[in-house]
């Protein structure tokens, strides 16, 4: 098969086209995790998977527990569904990063020391959120722990991801513009880390589901370089998933994709479908934007960066900005007919609630 045959197929799988009617959480579980460090953003990103977008419905979900906003891929900050979180929470703590001699130097923390911190923790957040502040100044009143004072004052966060890597606590609602932390067993969805080895190959075929046909090579960057699994165990679960994954061509390379989507794949054509997409997406991050299939060699530095993506039958060919009510769109190449930028635009307007025009002739 071709790659345009095969990106039609992922923008299907990824809601993108056709559109679907799935909730927010829903789509967030489609895709495994979305950034989270703007809601904005992330709103976009979940929006423009869906056919009628609700307001407020990323707060709403995370409020009722639908969605945790937590460290994962890279210790940056994602939502996902407390199911998903435990099985990526469990990857990324099964590398124990807070034993290695530079953190135990620099923290003061021994092995030993972690069960008593960890029920500390979640002792100082038993009556509901605090800020990383409140939560340092709980944590250093005890003598035991009273040298993280620094720590606390000057930059907490590394100390911090290792507790929600374990499962301790997650982010809370906002508070007058500052972050909270709350206690993760506090959802009623939450049951907890997955075992290792049942969340390893659970995370290999969630990814395959949704961003194949992809490679180990794809693999290792979503879970190792994501999340600090090991290659070994990487190799592993693939292997034992031998009878759910199938090995196709695409355009001479050889890709993975699961058995039960083979005859979907072989029937989809190639796609002329335009999206804008926001920066970060996981369209791109997802594969990576390394990945010269989805983002051209020469533009990879612009998307890295953080441009807003134009797609084109799952290839950027673009970036787009706004101004006041205007949406400017800078081509790479080619553009598609300006009616299919003005249908996006119009989209837009309808996700952001205001009214927008095509600032100038993408031509």
């Amino acid at each position: 098969m071709t790659w345009p045959q095969a990106l039609a197929w992922r923008m299907r799988r990824q809601l993108l086209d056709p559109l679907g009617d799935a909730s927010a959480a829903d789509v967030v579980r489609t895709l495994g995790a979305v950034p989270a460090q703007n809601d904005a953003t992330t709103e976009l990103a979940i929006s423009a998977r869906q056919r009628s977008p609700l307001p407020g419905e990323l707060v709403h979900a995370i409020a009722e527990g639908a969605l945790v906003r937590t460290f994962a891929f890279r210790g940056a900050v994602h939502v996902a569904t407390p199911e998903d979180a435990g099985v990526y929470l469990a990857l990324r703590a099964s590398s124990r990063m807070w034993e290695l001699p530079s953190w135990r130097t620099y923290y003061g923390l021994a092995p030993s020391d972690w069960p008593a911190f960890r029920q500390a923790a979640r002792d100082a957040l038993a009556d509901g959120p605090l800020t990383p502040a409140a939560l340092g100044d709980t944590l250093t009143a005890e003598p035991a722990f009273h040298h993280l004072e620094t720590v606390f004052a000057d930059n907490p966060w590394s100390l911090l991801k290792a507790l929600a890597w374990q499962g301790d606590l997650c982010f809370g609602p906002s508070r007058d513009g500052q972050a909270t932390l709350q206690r993760l067993d506090a959802n009623p969805r939450w049951t907890g880390l997955v075992d290792l080895d049942d969340a390893g190959p659970r995370a290999v075929e969630s990814y395959v589901r949704a961003y194949g046909p992809t490679s180990p090579a794809h693999l290792q960057y979503w879970l190792g370089e994501g999340l600090g699994v090991r290659r070994g165990h990487l190799r592993t679960w693939i292997a034992g998933l031998a009878e759910r994954l199938a090995t196709v061509e695409v355009e001479g390379e050889p890709a993975l994709v699961l058995r039960e989507d083979l005859e979907e794949l072989a029937e989809t054509r190639p796609t002329a479908t335009v999206r804008l997409l926001p920066r970060y997406d996981q369209w791109v991050l997802g594969p990576g934007t390394a990945d010269p299939h989805v983002v051209p060699v020469a533009q990879r530095a612009d998307i890295s960066r953080g441009a807003n993506l134009v797609v084109v039958g799952g290839v950027v060919r673009g970036t787009w900005s706004q101004s006041d009510d205007e949406v400017a769109v800078a081509w790479f190449d080619d553009a598609p007919p300006r009616a299919a930028i003005e249908r996006e635009i119009e989209r837009l307007s309808t996700i952001l609630g205001r009214q927008l025009r095509l600032a100038a002739d993408p031509r």
